[in-house]
């Protein structure tokens, strides 16, 4: 109390002094508040001053010398200087009663505006500090592929709702419990108007727990255009950078709604998967005589398999006495069989394909082009780059390979293809 009393005679000393020097009371009166305005603005400059030439930058060389990351994140979001001002903030809180004190009005608009600054200040500190927490727990390996900008991000919209609830109740003089009560009449317009962010919430939730994309998951959704990998996951949109450096986005609603492809699993696994087939024409399939084995025993990588194969087959045909004038009675080899033995062995010699994963050749139902050959394997490489250099290297080697075997392969008649039939027409009923 003494020291209230010594100081409201600090703020009304230069009052005194003009009034016992004879001048208008009411001039001495403004005077002096226009001299303790600018002493308080000059104390409050000063003040923010020594906080940031201080203690802001004491904290800053406090930073640099622990080992911890957090309290950098605390520099780089500005959370010391949010905290400085509220020294100033105590400093007017304190002071501007004494100065204002046969002004009722304005010290009643301060108080206004004062709490409503205090109440902003607060969630920006909040505000600082969710930024901090948010960058440092990316920097954890256990956070890495969390999406932890949601969660950030809920608690924020109740901070703020929080604060807006304060707000409105400083502005109309209610109590917040009143206007909370109030706010049921109104809930159905509020679940409306945030439908987005209600959903978004829920997916995310849902996407975490059921680990269904993580940071830096390669996703491909055709429905967005979407086939990259993604960088960042809110609470409202999910942010994919494709393979040509674009960005989509995603709402994250659609990920529990939508289908969409996830190629963590061929990423986790030893290998990726080759799967494509080559069409045969029917009409090129045969039974394979004496001379054409002869002739496919040069292909080295089949040689042994001929051979072993050929003498199996010969033995029970003798053993069963059978007519070997018609290739069809008995056993026999065929060129499309040789041929899925030689993609077979070709595939299993192959370098860069993974000897332990499934390695099968089969064929698939008829279709109008011919027969499909279906080659299933694993590339060692899963970089799409080389992994596409290695689909490419076996499917041209195999391609190149079918004419060894006596067949072809089925492709739609082109335009030089039926320009070149028309002329043998042509020339066949010329003679």
């Amino acid at each position: 109390m003494e020291f209230d009393g010594w100081l409201k005679n600090l703020v009304c000393l230069v009052e005194d002094m003009l009034i016992d020097n004879g001048l208008d009371p009411i001039a001495a009166q403004y005077i002096n508040l226009t001299i303790n305005i600018l002493v308080l603005i000059f104390l409050i400059m000063g003040v923010n001053y020594l906080i940031k030439t201080f203690v802001i930058e004491a904290f800053k060389a406090f930073t640099n010398k622990t080992k911890t990351t957090f309290d950098d994140f605390l520099i780089k979001t500005k959370f010391p200087k949010y905290i400085g001002r509220i020294v100033p903030l105590l400093i007017l809180y304190y002071l501007v009663p004494f100065i204002f004190n046969d002004f009722p009005l304005v010290i009643k608009i301060f108080d206004f505006v004062f709490n409503i600054y205090v109440i902003i200040l607060v969630v920006w500190i909040f505000r600082s500090f969710m930024r901090t927490l948010k960058a440092y727990l990316k920097t954890q390996e256990s956070f890495r592929d969390k999406p932890v900008e949601s969660y950030i991000q809920v608690v924020m919209i109740v901070v703020w709702i929080i604060a807006l609830l304060f707000i409105f109740a400083e502005i109309t003089g209610e109590s917040v419990v009143k206007f909370i009560i109030s706010l049921g009449a109104a809930s159905a317009i509020l679940l409306l108007v945030f439908k987005d962010t209600i959903l978004g919430f829920v997916a995310s939730i849902q996407v975490t727990v059921n680990d269904i994309v993580r940071i830096g998951d390669w996703i491909t959704f055709s429905k967005y255009g979407a086939d990259g990998t993604v960088t960042e996951i809110n609470l409202s949109t999910v942010r994919v950078q494709n393979f040509d450096n674009t960005f989509t986005t995603i709402p994250t609603y659609s990920l529990i709604s939508d289908s969409f492809q996830n190629w963590r699993g061929m990423q986790e696994s030893p290998g990726r998967r080759i799967k494509r087939a080559i069409f045969i024409k029917q009409n090129s399939v045969k039974f394979m005589t004496d001379a054409d084995l002869e002739k496919l025993k040069k292909i080295q990588l089949i040689a042994p398999y001929l051979e072993t194969r050929q003498n199996e087959i010969n033995s029970y045909n003798d053993s069963q006495k059978i007519d070997r004038s018609l290739p069809i009675n008995g056993r026999n080899q065929t060129n499309l069989g040789i041929f899925r033995k030689y993609v077979d062995t070709y595939l299993q010699n192959h370098s860069a394909v993974h000897k332990e994963l499934y390695i099968i050749v089969r064929h698939l139902a008829p279709t109008p082009q011919g027969i499909p050959v279906e080659i299933l394997c694993f590339s060692r490489d899963k970089r799409w780059e080389n992994f596409e250099y290695i689909s490419a290297d076996i499917f041209d080697h195999i391609i190149a390979a079918v004419p060894y075997f006596g067949l072809q392969l089925f492709e739609s008649p082109s335009g030089d293809d039926i320009n070149k039939y028309l002329h043998q027409l042509s020339e066949s009923s010329k003679d």
